[in-house]
C-alpha cells in the first residue's frame, strides 16, 4: 500500500456536484493498493498514520499526532499512485490492484482508523471525484507498507 498524507485545515470530496465527505483539520489521504497488499498492510499504515507526529506542539515543533490533536481524516482511493511513468508517455497501471481486491483493503484500512476513534470520511470508490483541501504547511508525506 502507498498513502499520500496531506496535513489539512479543511477538505471535502464531491461526486457529481454532491459533497460525499468533508472534514475540518486533519489529514487528506490518497490511498493506493497493489496486488499483494493484505489487511496486515492496512493495519501497519493505519497505525503509522494515526501516530505520525506532524502537528505542532505548544513550542511550534512537529511533535503531536492526529490522535493528540483530535484530527479527522478524508480518505480517497487513488489507484493512480501505482502508475508507472518510466516508459513512454502514458502511465501503465499494472501495479494497481484490481478493484475487487483493492476495495476490501481500502475499506479495512478505513475501518482500522475508525477503530482508533478517528472520524473518517471517504470519497466513493472508483468514482470520478473532485477533492478540495486547504493544505496546512504544506505538509505532505508518502508512507508505504513495503
Amino acid at each position: 500500500m502507498k498513502v499520500v498524507v496531506q496535513r489539512s485545515k479543511a477538505a471535502k470530496v464531491t461526486v457529481a456536484g454532491e459533497i460525499v465527505g468533508q472534514i475540518d483539520h486533519g489529514f487528506v489521504l490518497l490511498v493506493g493498493v497493489t496486488h499483494e497488499d493484505e489487511e496486515a498492510d492496512a493495519a501497519f499504515l493505519a497505525d503509522k498514520i494515526a501516530n505520525l507526529r506532524v502537528f505542532d506542539d505548544e513550542a511550534g515543533k512537529m511533535n503531536l499526532s492526529l490522535l493528540d490533536v483530535g484530527g479527522q481524516i478524508l480518505s480517497v482511493s487513488q489507484f493512480t499512485l501505482y502508475g508507472d511513468c518510466r516508459k513512454g508517455r502514458r502511465p501503465n497501471f499494472l501495479e494497481a490492484a484490481r478493484p475487487e481486491h483493492a476495495i476490501g483493503i481500502y475499506d479495512a484500512f478505513n475501518g482500522l482508523l475508525r477503530d482508533k476513534g478517528i472520524k473518517v470520511e471517504t470519497g466513493v470508490f472508483g468514482a470520478m471525484m473532485d477533492v478540495e483541501l486547504i493544505n496546512d504547511g504544506p505538509v505532505t508525506l508518502i508512507v508505504e507498507s513495503k
